[in-house]
């Protein structure tokens, strides 16, 4: 059984959205440490995508430390572990900067990206 949530969206790869939404439900701990993880089968077959697709997206959360496989059990969810320095300035320049060339792309107001980003930190409705 699926337990995320996920709300496939058009031009983005299926994979990722996949991903994506496992990295939420993590981050709001609607998938806790030691959960178990559907096998790429099942996730192929829930979701109604290619097992190949589904393959991707776990095969990337293994890569990622999110999942870990434990043989005669399964997958499941790993403990999250400090950022390296190298994924936190990962995060900070490349995404951040992302955000930025959309925003003044788009016409956005600092402040308003500002505001967006705080509103975003209280996702799960905990301040951290």
């Amino acid at each position: 059984m699926i337990n995320f949530t996920i709300k496939f969206q058009s031009g983005v790869p299926i994979y990722e959205q996949v991903i994506y939404a496992v990295k939420k439900a993590i981050v709001t701990e609607q998938l806790k440490a030691g959960d178990r993880f559907p096998s790429v089968r099942e996730v192929s077959k829930e979701l109604r995508i290619n097992p190949n697709t589904a393959q991707k997206a776990v095969s990337h959360l293994v890569r990622e430390r999110l999942l870990e496989i434990k043989p005669g059990i399964g997958s499941i969810i790993s403990e999250l572990g400090a950022a390296t320095k190298a994924q936190r300035d990962k995060i900070l320049n490349d995404e951040v900067e992302k955000l930025v060339v959309e925003s003044k792309r788009l016409s956005i107001k600092k402040e308003e990206v500002v505001d967006a980003i705080n509103r975003g930190w209280k996702l799960d409705n905990k301040e951290g």
